[in-house]
């Protein structure tokens, strides 16, 4: 099923996406050729949500350059693989694709390959002067430059930018919208993160916490919907903490109030009822009674929240460094049930953290059981190189013993997972339709209020990106299925 987040073990081919709902049709997206006329471009992305949004503003600058993408890379000019850092896997599979399109290089000597992202300023110096995988190396911050440093690299350059930004938000860049079914979409509220979890290397490769202008994702988002895409997923490393202040029109030294995260959802709820509003990632610590009253008031913003715990031990949590304990996130899970009753949630859970002991991994397990989510990603713990973890503690639980508990944590996440889609048999749900089942050209799929993937039969009144009700009457661990009634 597709979730607001991506989880690293995803690969997204932004040039032309594999596209499940539509039975694995290729989705290219053709971009106008002007001062550049001929030249391709492939993109591939790794790792989160973010990393995909940010690939559809890559995609926008180089189209201002002329380029036109490919979704073949052995016939790209120009390479651009965006990466994540997050987990040694991701890295693994980054090296050995670069090892492929070196050996397309091979046979295309002009060809220019480049590493985007948040590997780029960890990596910069193995992967251009070491093991020489690359041409150039961009970090997040720094995508206005891409034409200017592709060029450098066409004249046989060293061509790197990683500077890191407070100000940058791309703000002003009309992303090209890369998984082009025209119905759901991303939009990026805020970049960077301010929190310093201590097994998190975003805030190194991301850069400092910083919020775009309200008016201008409100204008993002009126713009989609106008082009008849039915649904926008808010993202950012911490939605809650979202904030933006701007001057008040009363003079230049006052300000208005600052908009805070709820009154943001608040502004794109008011866009129209008829475009569903999801958002990712909301941290425990700043996730505020306002947004829920919020959420429950719009029938248009999913009843859906992604409140990662990581860890149901509150010393472990300490030594994640995540600013609450045990008791604080179950007060949060409370309200979310309080104040919107029914409301989906999702977690992220790390197995095997640095001196996790028995006892506390049992702890994770008993957390589990109070919240019972309704979806999970969850990893053993990896060590990256930088982090707090990396420079305190000994990375020192076996790996035996780690997967293990990850083994426990997954199998106890399936049951609930089919608890929770079994709460929802026997009623009637809203209903996007996304597409066609990955199994079947004669059923639909799309995600109701809660984002359970829903399958029902294909009807010729209905199309993809219409809303439908759908009667659900059985379930599988991982699907609700049922009957469009409407009509």
């Amino acid at each position: 099923m597709v979730n607001p987040e991506i989880s690293e073990n995803d690969t997204i081919h932004t040039a032309a996406r594999h596209d499940e709902s539509r039975q694995g049709e290729a989705l290219v997206l053709e971009v106008s050729i002007t001062a550049r006329a001929g030249r391709k471009l492939y993109i591939e992305s790794y790792g989160c949500a973010m990393n995909f949004s940010d690939s559809e503003i890559v995609a926008s600058i180089m189209a201002g350059e002329g380029f036109q993408t490919t979704g073949d890379f052995r016939e790209a000019d120009v390479i651009f693989i965006n990466t994540c850092s997050i987990r040694e896997n991701a890295e693994v599979r980054v090296r050995n694709r670069l090892k492929e399109f070196g050996a397309a290089k091979q046979k295309n000597p002009g060809m220019t390959v480049g590493v985007l992202g948040c590997m780029a300023e960890r990596l910069k110096s193995k992967f251009l002067d070491e093991e020489k995988l690359v041409d150039l190396v961009v970090g997040p911050d720094a995508y206005r430059d891409l034409p200017n440093l592709v060029g450098r690299a066409d004249e046989g350059e060293r061509a790197v930018n990683v500077l890191l930004s407070r100000e940058e938000t791309y703000a002003d860049i009309s992303p090209v919208r890369l998984n082009s079914n025209g119905i759901t979409a991303f939009i990026s509220i805020m970049r960077g993160c301010d929190n310093m979890c201590s097994f998190c290397v975003v805030p190194f490769t991301r850069g400092r916490e910083r919020s775009r202008d309200p008016q201008s994702i409100v204008q993002e988002a009126r713009g989609l919907f106008e082009k008849g895409y039915k649904e926008i997923t808010l993202l950012g490393q911490n939605v809650d903490s979202y904030k933006y202040k701007t001057a008040s029109a009363e003079g230049e030294t006052a300000e208005a109030p600052a908009v805070n995260f709820a009154g943001l959802l608040e502004l794109v709820a008011q866009v129209s009822p008829e475009l569903r509003i999801r958002f990712s990632t909301s941290h425990p610590k700043d996730i505020t009674d306002e947004v829920l009253h919020t959420i429950a008031r719009h029938g248009n913003i999913c009843n859906y929240i992604h409140l990662p715990v990581q860890s149901g031990n509150s010393r472990v949590l300490g030594l994640m460094n995540r600013t609450y304990d045990r008791q604080w996130y179950m007060e949060r899970v409370n309200a979310i049930r309080r104040i919107i009753p029914g409301c989906g949630i999702s977690t992220d859970v790390i197995t095997g953290f640095c001196t996790e002991t028995e006892e506390e991994h049992q702890e994770t397990l008993s957390m589990m059981e109070f919240v019972q989510y309704d979806y999970a990603y969850m990893f053993s713990y990896s060590e990256r190189p930088g982090t707090l973890a990396a420079k305190r503690y000994a990375d020192d639980i076996p790996e035996e013993i780690k997967k293990r508990r990850l083994t426990e944590v997954v199998n106890l996440q399936r049951t609930h997972s089919h608890v929770r889609l079994k709460e929802q048999v026997g009623s009637i749900h809203r209903v996007l339709i996304e597409g066609f089942s990955k199994k079947s050209d004669k059923d639909y799929c799309g995600r109701n209020d809660r984002n359970a993937m829903v399958v029902f039969p294909v009807s010729e009144r209905f199309k993809p990106g219409e809303y439908v009700n759908v009667f659900v009457d059985r379930c599988t661990p991982a699907t609700l299925l049922g009957t469009i009634i409407n009509g």
